[in-house]
This record gives C-alpha cells, sequence and structure tokens, in this order.
C-alpha cells in the first residue's frame, strides 16, 4: 500500500461565483464578502489551520459573453464577475500566516513581463517565498477586445509568445542579480555591489526588454510554477515550464492517461517525470454520516444553477449552448476557446440537457459526497490509481466547504498516514518539493542564470 502523502490547495478566485455557481444564494454562504479583508484573512487562517498546501486563485481577464451573446447571467448569477485582482490579497493573507502558499493567476498576454517581474518579486519577498504564477495565455475574446486587440491570438501561437515571456522573466529573475549581490554594508555605504548587477538585454519576437531587474533576490527568485494547459502545445509548454499542473478529470482511467502525458512532457525537456506535481479539481460534500452528507448536497442542489455552469462552460468552448434545444445534439466547433473543453463535444452526443444534469451543482468537477472515511477512502484511490499528487479543492457553500473539509477528512487521512501532520520547513517550493529553494539545475530556467544576454 502506498503511503504517499496527498498534497491539498484550496480552489478560489476573488469573486462570488467560481466553479459551484449559484451557491451563493445559499444562507450560510459568505462569498458576497469577497470585498473585504477578514474573509480573505480568515480563509487563510483556517486553511492553514487544516495543513492546506496552497491557496490557489484563478482569475480571468474578460467576461463570459458567450451564452446568449451577452452577460446578463454572468451578472445575475455573478459568474466570475465581479471579480477583483488576486495579486492583491497576498500581503494581508501572508501577515496572518506563516507556512500557506499562494498560487496566483495572471494571464501573460496583458501583462509586461518587466513589471510583472517586479509584483512577484515583492509578494515572493513579503511572504517569505510563499508564492506560485499560475500560467495563463487567456482564451476569452471578450478578453482581448477589451484590452485594445480585435480578437486574441491563435492557440498554439499564445505558447509561442508565453516561451518568450518566460525566457523574459528567467533573465530578470534569475539573471539580473547575482545571489552575493547584495552586500548590506552601511560602514563602507555599500547595499549592492554593482558588478554583481547585470543589465537585461532582450530582443525577441515579442518583447524588447533593456534594464535591470528592480528587486533584489527573492527567496524562490522565480515563484513556483503552475499551469493548466492539456493541449498538445500546452504539454509541451508545461514540460519545459512547469513545476505543478493542474488537470480536469472525470475518469480514472483518464485521468491517469493525462498524468502519465503531463510526466512524459518533464522527460521529454530532459527533467525528470516527477519533477512536475499533478493536481485534479475536484468537489467533497461531507458530514458526519453518509446520510447527513447527501441531505447537504440535496440541500446545497436547491441553490446551485446548472444554468449558470453551462453559462461559463459556454465560454470555455466557445459555443453558445443557449441556441440549442434541450435535446438537440451539440455540434462541436474549432475554436481558440480551452481546447480540452472542447475535446469532449467532438462525439457530438451531447445535448443542453445533458450539459444541465452534468452542472446540476453549478460545476462540471467531480463532485465526492459521504462520511470522513467515505470521502478519505475515494481521494486516496483517485491517488494511488491515477499517480495524481493531490487535489484542488473547489468551494461550494463557503466558508463551510473547507471548514467541513478540515474538520472531518483531514482527520481521517491523517490517521491513514496519508497526510501531512505538521508543515515542512522552508518556501514554498522546499514544501511541495522537499528540495531547496530555488529552481533545480535541470529546470529550462538554469539557462539563464548565467549569461543575461
Amino acid at each position: 500500500m502506498s503511503d504517499k502523502k496527498i498534497l491539498l490547495n484550496a480552489f478560489n478566485m476573488n469573486c462570488i461565483g467560481h466553479i459551484n455557481h449559484g451557491l451563493w444564494t445559499h444562507p450560510r454562504d459568505t462569498s458576497t464578502q469577497y470585498t473585504t479583508l477578514e474573509y480573505w484573512t480568515e480563509l487563510a487562517k483556517t486553511l492553514e489551520r487544516g495543513l492546506f498546501d496552497g491557496l490557489f486563485i484563478a482569475d480571468i481577464v474578460g467576461v463570459y459573453d458567450v451564452y446568449q451573446h451577452s452577460v446578463d447571467v454572468p451578472l445575475r448569477e455573478a459568474i466570475q464577475l465581479p471579480v477583483n485582482d488576486p495579486l492583491l490579497l497576498v500581503s494581508a493573507m501572508a501577515a496572518v500566516t506563516r507556512n500557506l502558499g499562494f498560487g496566483l493567476t495572471a494571464n501573460l498576454t496583458y501583462e509586461p513581463p518587466y513589471l510583472f517581474a517586479r509584483r512577484m518579486s515583492t509578494l515572493d519577498h513579503l511572504s517569505r517565498g510563499r508564492v506560485g504564477w499560475n500560467i495563463v495565455t487567456g482564451y476569452l475574446d471578450s478578453a482581448a477586445k477589451a484590452m485594445g486587440l480585435s480578437e486574441q491570438a491563435e492557440h498554439d501561437r499564445r505558447y509561442d509568445q508565453a516561451d518568450e515571456y518566460l525566457q523574459v522573466l528567467y533573465k530578470l529573475w534569475e539573471g539580473s542579480w547575482e545571489d552575493d549581490a547584495v552586500v548590506n554594508d552601511p560602514a563602507c555605504r555599500v547595499y549592492a555591489e554593482p558588478s554583481k548587477v547585470h543589465k537585461v538585454e532582450h530582443q525577441g519576437e515579442f518583447y524588447q526588454v533593456n534594464g535591470y531587474h528592480l528587486c533584489e533576490p527573492s527567496p524562490q527568485r522565480t515563484p513556483v510554477l503552475f499551469q493548466a494547459g492539456a493541449s498538445d502545445r500546452g504539454l509541451l509548454f508545461a514540460g519545459r515550464h512547469a513545476e505543478c499542473v493542474f488537470i480536469s478529470g472525470q475518469t480514472r482511467a483518464a485521468t491517469r492517461a493525462q498524468v502519465d502525458k503531463v510526466r512524459a512532457s518533464a522527460a521529454a525537456a530532459g527533467r525528470r517525470p516527477e519533477d512536475i506535481k499533478v493536481f485534479m479539481g475536484l468537489t467533497v460534500i461531507v458530514a458526519a454520516t453518509e446520510e447527513a452528507a447527501r441531505a447537504k448536497h440535496t440541500e446545497y442542489l436547491q441553490y446551485a444553477s446548472a444554468e449558470a455552469g453551462v453559462a461559463h462552460f459556454a465560454s470555455s468552448t466557445g459555443i453558445d449552448f443557449a441556441q440549442y434545444d434541450l435535446d438537440e445534439p451539440i455540434q462541436y466547433v474549432k475554436s481558440n476557446a480551452i481546447q480540452s473543453a472542447t475535446k469532449n463535444l467532438q462525439n457530438n452526443n451531447w445535448t443542453r440537457r445533458r450539459l444541465l444534469d452534468q452542472h446540476a451543482l453549478g460545476g462540471r468537477y467531480i463532485t465526492l459526497v459521504g462520511s470522513p472515511e467515505q470521502v478519505a477512502d475515494e481521494l486516496i484511490g483517485w491517488l494511488d490509481d491515477t499517480g495524481l499528487d493531490g487535489f484542488n479543492l473547489a468551494r461550494t457553500v463557503t466558508p463551510e466547504s473547507y471548514v467541513d473539509f478540515i474538520d472531518l477528512v483531514v482527520p481521517e487521512l491523517q490517521r491513514r498516514g496519508r497526510y501531512k501532520t505538521a508543515y515542512g520547513d522552508g518556501t514554498l517550493r522546499e514544501k511541495l518539493f522537499e528540495q531547496g529553494a530555488r529552481l533545480p539545475h535541470n529546470h529550462i530556467a538554469s539557462e539563464f542564470k548565467a549569461s543575461v544576454a
């Protein structure tokens, strides 16, 4: 029997409705308080009590306007609209925690790399090395238009741009300041040794940068790199860059195949397969007994919005499902949206009724419902059968869903030896990989440590 410990992130967003839509209407839900610092600091303290590895905060730039060609449903149901900046939350949450990591989503298409490098270095300093970056290139035409473009770039072309973006960041984070550049010697009036701080001169297809990184080396230099692309081009990118990859699985066999592809991508890039941790998104509804958990699930369903879930999914695929009758087959259309989302529609046996059924809880993640023992059985089974490293736990009723998991499931997993009983030392990277605070030598970023040109 495996003794592999389960890694766990809380999956959230700086908004009201994230994955399981409609549950903001539940009388015990507090997600409409997302604009207050207390909402986030209390959540961070709760997650650290449960020894969560991280709080992963998703984000979008743009709106979900594919369904009915409008934002009416997203506005009524708060489907990731309104949505606030995730990076600004970290300082407050880091101040009330010591170990919880923060995975932050930022769309590189609309973030100049020079300034983004400074913001992430600043957060890495302030959190003492507890930040990660979820690398996304975007998939919404509404975002491109809002940012002054006629449309977003083609899918694979966005990854070409992302590869160069990472090169620029590695030069700034890894190559601009040497490890011993900061001497902090008041007597000699020298804070940093000029000969050990180097100008980055990058002239590429997408980016031109000529300047020094504005920050001294932070604990991790490069934040932990997260990514979620499942297309062939996305996997190529993940193999080169990612340290943690998020996938969306529906069956154990299909998830095993996805995990194997991710690990193969790392090996193809000259890294070890285990250099990438793989997380799957899922939802858990747990109570002291199976009967109580199923009653809670039934209660939640009364407040969830299946239509909101389908409206969200419409923008993920680029297909307006509202144009179809309930039992009319949905036609697959190739688009520049999320390729893994559209792939499931290619067999043309999906209908709007089937999508609504799938989104009964407002989202389409696998939902585990049961007692602490039953949920633990399922989590361990998924991990052992698929090769996963952990899970992104989506919220239902906030903060109830996380409190229930921490009070009921965590002790059961600990009793079985499958979940940590204390945090490890060091930065987020050290906690996740039990190695150094900096990227390992076999990562592509190492190419930019010696030369910054």
